[in-house]
């Protein structure tokens, strides 16, 4: 098999949660840019219409769903009704999250349980849907989580406390190495990409403060670009990572490594 081959996702459908916007959208379009056919799901309607007017602009085929994976009862009915459409999902990027930042010693409970609804157990729910009503039936398919560099270490104390975001990032890190154990005998592979600091929606806040300490920190000296992630995401989805499971990969400028 060609290199080319390797990485083509011709006729593969894949399933991007949080899509509409930031790192997810830049993961459709390069997933769609080698030949898939893309997913969005987000909470917001406009957002979805505007990705969806965009790809489709790169001539890549898209489904928009509006969804919100912490309204737990939706999700097994949103992942059917992509196969009643499309048949299959060969490729989950697990990519939907929020943060919280607080002291933990005045953190509310309400704003942990925001978190971790979404980043640990939405992610749970639509993993396990994907996997019992797709990927293991026909016994293929390659789910990408995207976790944090905040899930692979503690936090500087310069820097905003974010407990429950660590918290919820150290376990989808923990859950991706879990599960590729479980699934590997259904031949689906699971991984982690771990980001630093990319310049988003949710990081913005955090930039605007601290970007250049984050900066003296990272050996590369910049944030993440909108090109950064999507050939690891091209990689960790096609068939080029067939042997390849249960890692946890940091796309953060070396600031892990020092």
């Amino acid at each position: 098999m060609s290199i080319k081959q390797l990485f083509d996702l011709s006729g593969k459908v894949a399933l991007i949660t949080g899509g509409s916007r930031g790192l997810g959208l830049q993961i459709a379009e390069g997933l769609g840019e080698y030949g898939a056919k893309v997913v969005l799901t987000a909470r917001k309607q406009d957002e979805l219409d505007a990705a969806k007017a965009h790809l489709e602009g790169l001539g890549v085929q898209v489904m928009t769903i509006r969804n919100d994976l912490t309204q737990f009862e939706t999700v097994e009915p949103m992942v059917q009704s992509i196969l009643d459409a499309w048949g299959q999902i060969d490729i989950l990027v697990n990519n939907a999250g929020t943060t919280w930042g607080a002291p933990s010693t005045e953190h509310p409970l309400d704003a942990w349980n925001k978190v971790m609804n979404l980043n640990v157990t939405g992610l749970f729910l639509v993993t396990q849907a994907v996997g019992r009503l797709s990927m293991i039936p026909r016994r293929s398919g390659r789910i990408v989580n995207i976790a944090s560099v905040a899930g692979l270490q503690g936090n500087d104390p310069k820097m905003a406390a974010t407990l429950a975001y660590n918290t919820s990032k150290g376990a989808v890190v923990n859950m991706t190495r879990a599960l590729a154990g479980e699934w590997a005998q259904h031949n689906i592979t699971v991984n982690s990409i771990c980001p630093g600091y990319f310049p988003t929606k949710m990081t913005r806040g955090t930039l605007a403060y601290g970007e250049a300490r984050i900066l003296e920190h990272t050996p590369l000296g910049r944030l993440g670009s909108d090109e950064d992630l999507k050939g690891l995401a091209l990689l960790l989805s096609s068939d080029a990572s067939a042997f390849m499971t249960g890692q946890n990969i940091a796309v953060d400028g070396g600031a892990s490594s020092v």
